[in-house]
């Protein structure tokens, strides 16, 4: 990221790009994750092998962060210990605690219901970052735009099956949890990266949170997994995507208004459905009037949030930190 210019990375075009390629390898994790469990023979209910097989993928994510960018600069990026200390509070929420409630929760509840309550984060995302850190306004057309994006992600999860159940608090309580520690962990980056480097930055908290979720899988009696060609190879496909799409994602956090990238968010399911129907063969269950209502309401909420933001006062009040 270092060759692209900040004025280049806050173009609205370029912004939609980018957050939109993340959002598509962040959708493709979703069947990925299944594929591996099945070939890691990884149980649904074995909450222990799953943050093993999480914590492998972040921690390795965050070695292909800092040796990428080591390379880049000819020389190993080592943090300085305030950008260490930086780096581990952000691993403790942005990747253990996010994710141990994100896979604890979705053993105790159905996909659909999880990949809904996470699209959550956009919400807190954009809550925490007006009210907390005040980053910027939280006005109507930014609530309406939330709204469409969140009506897009309920409608593309209905056509699958909707929404039963009652609310279990293991189960739906620990993954608004973890999209309520995805949304603030957006804006305590942004926060962290003013006069930081975002790759070192991305990269060692990858490795502190994906190292803490392993030694946490290995405590509660989880075992390392038996590796195949095949699921060295998805392994590594995982450790690409969070690595790439985390570094673009936070880069376009530290030099925008949170709430213009984080609505986004709201792609994710989507892609995860549209990817797990060619991957998985859910195609019926995907391919439906219902995707395209839903992506169309995606893309008005994803404008109405982009277009809340004038060129006046308030627009230049949102990049201050």
């Amino acid at each position: 990221m270092k060759k692209i210019s900040t004025s280049t990375l806050q173009r609205p075009m370029v912004i939609c790009l980018l957050a939109a390629f993340c959002c598509l390898l962040w959708g493709s994790a979703f069947p990925a994750v299944k594929i591996g469990y099945g070939l890691l023979s990884v149980s649904s209910a074995d909450s222990a092998e799953q943050l093993i097989f999480a914590g492998l993928r972040f921690f390795f994510a965050g070695v292909v962060t800092v040796l990428f960018h080591s390379a880049s600069l000819s020389w190993l990026r080592l943090p300085a210990c305030s950008s260490l200390w930086k780096a581990t509070k952000l691993g403790l929420i942005q990747t253990l605690v996010q994710y141990a409630l994100f896979y604890i929760g979705m053993a105790h509840t159905s996909g659909v219901k999880g990949s809904v309550l996470m699209a959550v984060h956009v919400f807190f995302a954009i809550l925490i970052s007006a009210k907390l850190f005040h980053y910027e306004r939280l006005n109507a057309p930014k609530l309406l735009g939330c709204l469409c994006g969140f009506g897009g992600v309920l409608l593309i999860n209905l056509s699958g099956g909707g929404l039963g159940g009652g609310f279990t608090l293991l189960g739906d309580g620990a993954v608004l949890l973890a999209a309520l520690a995805n949304g603030f962990s957006i804006s305590l980056f942004k926060r962290y990266a003013e006069g930081e480097d975002t790759l070192t930055l991305c990269g060692y908290q990858f490795i502190v949170g994906g190292g803490l979720l392993l030694l946490t899988g290995l405590c509660f009696g989880g075992t390392l997994p038996h590796f195949t060609g095949q699921s060295l190879l998805l392994l590594g496909y995982m450790v690409l995507l969070s690595a790439v799409a985390q570094t673009i994602w936070s880069a376009l956090t530290r030099y925008n208004p949170v709430g213009r990238v984080a609505v986004y968010g709201f792609l994710n399911p989507v892609f995860g459905v549209l990817l797990s129907a060619l991957f998985l063969r859910e195609g019926q269950q995907a391919f439906t009037p219902y995707s395209l209502a839903a992506l169309v309401l995606v893309c008005v909420g994803i404008f109405v949030v982009n277009r809340s933001d004038t060129p006046g006062r308030g627009a230049q009040a949102d990049q201050q930190p």
